[in-house]
């Protein structure tokens, strides 16, 4: 086109992909103890996780990413918030990164209490949701790009017996310049 002028074109670090490697639970104690819970109006959860997941960077640029938190429920119910700090991630690497999320004695409603407890002794099965956004910049020759951010929606279930993940799904709910 003739006196058309170029529109720039910002491209978001293509390629970059999460993978949980690990999650394991630490500890999970509810107060009053899981056999009298059932029948306390308060129950209180003391919950302690780590998280490992590393994150792949197949472009040709490094790519810097801002703290971030992520945020922990169960059934919508907020637990708590994991944070992940800033870090610097070269190209063409596979970084890891660790977090943990810590719960102390949170008050969590009888209903939801009793799914969880269900869900923790006898079921075996306890599904999370962890959402949360991370900040991205791409870096050329020490200069840094505008930030893009990435919204992150995960499902995953952990085993309280095994202490581990058993299932994990993830998506981009957004992304913006």
């Amino acid at each position: 086109m003739v006196g058309s002028t170029p529109t720039p074109y910002v491209r978001a670090p293509g390629g970059f992909r999460e993978n949980y490697q690990s999650v394991q639970v630490l500890s999970l104690e509810t107060d009053p103890p899981l056999n009298s819970a059932l029948t306390s109006m308060e129950v209180l959860l003391t919950l302690n996780i780590a998280m490992i997941f590393s994150a792949l960077n197949p472009n040709k640029v490094g790519i810097k990413y801002s703290g971030s938190e992520f945020y922990v429920m169960y059934k919508e119910m907020p637990l708590g918030v994991a944070m992940v700090p800033p870090f610097y991630q070269p190209s063409h690497s596979n970084t890891t990164v660790q977090t943990e999320l810590v719960v102390t004695r949170v008050n969590i409603l009888q209903a939801a209490a009793l799914d969880l407890i269900r869900d923790a002794t006898v079921n075996d099965r306890v599904p999370l949701r962890i959402t949360g956004d991370v900040g991205a910049r791409i870096r050329v020759l020490q200069i840094n790009s505008p930030k893009v951010e990435v919204s992150l929606d995960c499902q995953i279930v952990i085993s309280p017996r095994r202490r581990a993940l058993t299932s994990k799904q993830c998506g981009v709910d957004g992304v913006n310049f």
